[in-house]
């Protein structure tokens, strides 16, 4: 597996990472055995860099990774997020980046990671109330404490990270992105690169469509991220249907998997890049690992954009009630 540097600065991880918002049922059950045997599966494919959170099944998903790296210490790079809470009244979804509200949730996190440290910490998403440089000094004051060892953030603007930065610098920032959800191209990629931060792409495979499985949304269990996502919603699951139909023959004339290149695309964007891709399943990260190890030239590209030119994709990516928190721009 190649590695690419966490940003300026940062430690080297293997340039695909894993996510791990599906250790906590993102997108039907699982078990803490089946997250175990996916991170053994990981570590055996040279993949060292987890993402998680502490919302991922209200601490799920950290404990299963706590779980499996006490039996297998010093053989991964965690980055965890904090920053959303629910109102213990209503249910509400809340953001809070209040200064309380962030220490209380890293400590967390920790002893759920059964850690006393992460290489890095994101903000989850933006309290619009609070200015982003008063959040980033929260996050240093963990930084200098020895908790943290970057800080990042999560789905925000360019215009917001470049405030952060002007503070202190950020680590890292995840946003979506893959060939069917394309608005870091509209700056966040390029400010990224201009500053020395990784761009941690999540979702990378459009949420399952880009592989050669086609998901059902007729057989998406409740508690599916998807069920409510416009993109998988008639009619225009059926037009994205088939429009990347035509990737996965491209993909198969080039002898790879959609999956391994969907994610050798957003490898070529920049060597700034790092997607994580979320799976259980020990196929898939097999495919996924092998999109490391497939190189584009400019023909390559070219013809993916002809099969999938931007925009290509029906319906937004987010519901109204989903893209909460998330920063719009341009």
């Amino acid at each position: 597996m190649q590695e690419r540097q966490l940003g300026e600065g940062g430690p080297m991880v293997s340039a695909i990472g894993l996510g791990c918002w599906s250790f906590a049922g993102a997108y039907g059950p699982t078990s803490e055995a089946e997250s175990h045997a996916t991170l053994a599966v990981a570590r055996d494919l040279g993949i060292d860099f987890l993402d998680t959170a502490d919302v991922y099944g209200a601490g799920v998903s950290e404990r299963a990774i706590g779980t499996f790296i006490k039996a297998n210490p010093g053989q991964y790079t965690i980055a965890t997020k904090g920053g959303i809470r629910r109102d213990k009244v209503t249910n509400k979804r809340l953001f809070d980046n209040s200064p309380a509200h962030l220490r209380t949730a890293l400590e967390q996190s920790l002893s759920d990671l059964g850690v006393d440290h992460v290489a890095l910490y994101y903000v989850h998403r933006r309290e619009d109330e609070r200015p982003i440089e008063e959040v980033v000094e929260t996050l240093v004051r963990f930084k200098d404490e020895g908790k943290v060892g970057g800080i990042g953030f999560s789905e925000i603007s360019p215009a917001s990270l470049r405030r952060a930065y002007a503070v202190h610098p950020v680590m890292a920032v995840q946003s979506e992105y893959s060939l069917w959800s394309r608005m870091p191209e509209l700056g966040m990629i390029q400010a990224c690169k201009d500053l020395g931060v990784a761009f941690v792409a999540f979702s990378p495979l459009g949420r399952g469509m880009l592989t050669r499985r086609t998901p059902d949304p007729a057989s998406f269990p409740n508690g599916d991220f998807r069920k409510d996502t416009p993109r998988f919603t008639e009619p225009n699951f059926s037009y994205n249907v088939k429009a990347i139909n035509g990737f996965k023959k491209l993909a198969a004339d080039m002898g790879a998997t959609p999956a391994a290149l969907a994610i050798a695309w957003v490898l070529a964007q920049g060597d700034h890049l790092l997607p994580i891709p979320g799976t259980r399943s020990a196929e898939h990260l097999r495919e996924n690992a092998a999109g490391a190890e497939l190189s584009l030239d400019e023909a390559d590209l070219a013809e993916i954009s002809r099969v999938l030119p931007p925009g290509f994709a029906h319906g937004d990516r987010y519901s109204f009630a989903q893209l909460a928190g998330a920063e719009r721009y341009c």
